[in-house]
């Protein structure tokens, strides 16, 4: 009978310890994460309240996914670009903004909408990059009044990316290129990717012109617009803090130690997309608590 109660025991804190580790497993990278968001969030009221601007992330890091550790990319995209904007557009108009980038790039639609709202903040634009803001990011560099980087951190080039089929990217001067080299032997399909390719390439130099005019002559800008699009470099090429002061960018090589704090506690971003973030304003006071009958 001892053994019985004995074996009986056993089996259910088997059972018992099954079901903790199987809490643990599913609900670990959700403590994790809400953990990690505290603390960023505090971090980032730290932050303003020291330099006095309203501080926003977007931040991509590689992520895994699942059981599997797959890994998965995040880009700029249209969730993103709404939620810099609300956050832009909640900032009163006289309070600075600085905007950490950490990105690969991403669609040009999303970026231009978030390089537009803030080129049009009233007060001071701040883009602070400590590690890497390349092709989309660069674009939301260029609306800053000034950008921070890292010594080591680098921008990229802006030629537009087209996709030839198959999910093949390829760079739209390469293709003005081969249709070129094909002449009368290029097909219908090479002179149609052509034909946006160009327009592709003009639309961004616009862009770039508009959003650097008032930081340059328009002929600087307009020479620069070309030099970051017209495939000089590869996509991927790394232009730096001192090459962007070079081709004349208001670029500061010199960032707030709480910002690479900051990025410690981004070591990935989590399914559900804690990239962009901002204290949200205006801050809705809390009703005073009333006091208890001891204090009374």
């Amino acid at each position: 009978m001892f053994l019985r109660n004995q074996v009986f025991d056993i089996g259910s804190l088997i059972g018992l310890l099954f079901w903790i580790i199987l809490f643990l497993v599913l609900f670990s990278p959700s403590i994790q994460f809400h953990s990690l968001k505290s603390a960023r969030l505090k971090l980032i009221s730290l932050i303003e309240r020291k330099y006095g601007f309203r501080l926003i992330t977007l931040i991509h890091r590689q992520e895994k996914v699942g059981f599997f550790g797959i890994p998965v990319y995040r880009f700029i995209d249209i969730d993103d670009s709404e939620a810099v904007i609300r956050a832009i557009r909640t900032t009163p108009p006289d309070r600075p903004i600085a905007l950490v980038l950490h990105t690969p790039g991403g669609l040009v639609l999303a970026a231009a909408q978030i390089a537009m709202a803030l080129k049009k903040h009233p007060a001071k634009k701040i883009v602070i990059v400590p590690h890497y803001a390349m092709s989309g990011g660069t674009l939301i560099a260029l609306a800053a009044d000034e950008i921070w980087m890292s010594p080591e951190a680098v921008l990229g080039p802006l030629d537009p990316q087209l996709n030839i089929g198959q999910g093949i990217m390829a760079p739209a001067p390469s293709i003005l290129r081969a249709a070129r080299i094909k002449g009368d032997k290029a097909s219908d399909q090479l002179l149609i990717m052509a034909d946006v390719a160009e327009k592709a390439i003009s639309e961004v130099q616009d862009f770039i012109v508009r959003l650097l005019e008032d930081k340059m002559p328009r002929e600087k800008a307009v020479e620069l617009a070309k030099l970051l699009t017209e495939g000089k470099w590869t996509h991927d090429y790394p232009i730096t803090a001192e090459d962007a002061k070079k081709l004349g960018l208001p670029v500061k090589t010199e960032i707030p130690p709480e910002i690479y704090e900051l990025m410690e506690l981004y070591p990935q971003a989590p399914v559900n997309r804690p990239g962009v973030e901002y204290l949200p304003y205006p801050v809705i006071p809390h009703p005073p608590r009333r006091a208890s009958r001891t204090q009374q």
